[in-house]
């Protein structure tokens, strides 16, 4: 399969997103890869065995020095006290303000390497080396970085822009089938709020998606990585256009706070937290029952949630609310959604509480 390129537009912090099949043994010549004496490869338990020899390998001639940082697998392990393994790392090997950090894995290994990143001597370089179909369309673009803290999710962090990242479409077929349904959430967020062309396509190729067809992969991860770059280079900081990314995402972050990090996949709170947005669209006169129910149909078969978790039997909708007002849209404690306005529209706005509670109630079980 051809190798496809993609610039993220950013000035002096533009970068590359290179896509296409077995990038990963031969990465060295995928893209310029920033100069250094030593890298610092930083992965989990679980892709370890599969992908780091290989990386490692691949980078042996653009680096004297080459360390690999196991970390434990899951959301539940986004905070502060793994962020603190990966300062140790550094500090241990002596790293110096140009070693290179690559992340390898799928969204949680992204956005902490990339915060470290981001704080190690004030600014170190990293490279996105995603292997989750969830990274390659959506975490791994863009420079959000952060941890969870138990209130909210993604709540400390920083921008922080990488200087390649490289999609390997082939450490797909490691990738099991609950986490592959994941990353189709955020596959899917993309039609709605910016391109119902690609909503139709996704509509006629889920089964092959599902089938983990290359060439339906490849254009999906390409499209999406291309809206993204879109959105990203005239909105780098997320002071307005760049929010409608978050479709789905503060009902999906809600449940992830609120049933506790990694009983749900974020993909799974997202695919259920779409359904969400579109009834809470819908019931603002911005929407019809039929995009709604198209969209259901699309997030069913994609094998994701329809309904949200009861995270509190006697106030459920309290509950969600609660979680919701810390969420990064809100403002002076008014919580702000991302609601479609029409198909191939998303804006930002507010909710009247009463409102959002019915949604809640209709789509909580």
């Amino acid at each position: 399969m051809q190798q496809q390129s993609i610039k993220i537009d950013l000035s002096d912090r533009s970068y590359a997103i290179e896509i296409g099949t077995d990038l990963l043994g031969n990465v060295a010549n995928v893209s310029d890869l920033p100069k250094a004496s030593s890298a610092l490869i930083i992965t989990n338990d679980t892709v370890a065995p599969l992908y780091a020899d290989c990386l490692r390998k691949a980078l042996k001639n653009s680096y004297q020095q080459i360390e690999c940082l196991v970390l434990p697998d899951g959301e539940e392990h986004k905070n502060w006290q793994t962020l603190n393994k990966i300062f140790d790392a550094l500090l241990q090997n002596q790293c110096d303000r140009k070693t290179v950090l690559f992340a390898l894995g799928g969204g949680v290994i992204g956005d902490m390497t990339g915060f470290a990143a981001a704080c190690y001597m004030r600014g170190v370089p990293f490279v996105q080396v995603p292997t989750t179909l969830l990274a390659q369309v959506d975490s791994s673009v863009g420079g959000k970085t952060a941890i969870n803290h138990p209130m909210g999710k993604n709540m400390i962090g920083a921008f922080y822009q990488p200087q390649l990242v490289v999609c390997d479409l082939a450490t797909l077929d490691t990738l099991p089938a609950r986490e592959l349904s994941a990353g189709l959430a955020e596959v899917i967020k993309y039609g709605p709020i910016a391109d119902m062309a690609f909503m139709e396509w996704l509509e006629s190729s889920m089964d092959a998606l599902l089938a983990r067809d290359r060439t339906a992969l490849a254009y999906a991860v390409r499209r999406c990585c291309e809206i993204k770059a879109w959105v990203v280079g005239q909105d780098e900081r997320e002071s307005g256009l760049r929010a409608i990314l978050n479709f789905g995402h503060t009902f999906g972050h809600a449940i992830e706070a609120g049933m506790g990090y990694g009983a749900w996949l974020h993909g799974e709170g997202v695919g259920a937290g779409m359904v969400m947005a579109a009834e809470l669209s819908q019931r603002l006169g911005l929407v019809d029952a039929g995009f709604v129910a198209r969209l259901r149909a699309l997030v069913q078969r994609a094998g994701l949630p329809l309904n949200g978790p009861v995270l509190d039997v006697v106030d459920n909708a309290g509950r969600y609310l609660q979680l919701m007002r810390v969420d990064k849209k809100a403002e002076a404690g008014e919580i702000r959604f991302v609601v479609i306005d029409g198909p191939g529209r998303a804006v930002v706005r507010a909710a009247p509480d009463a409102l959002v509670r019915e949604v809640i109630d209709a789509c909580c079980s």
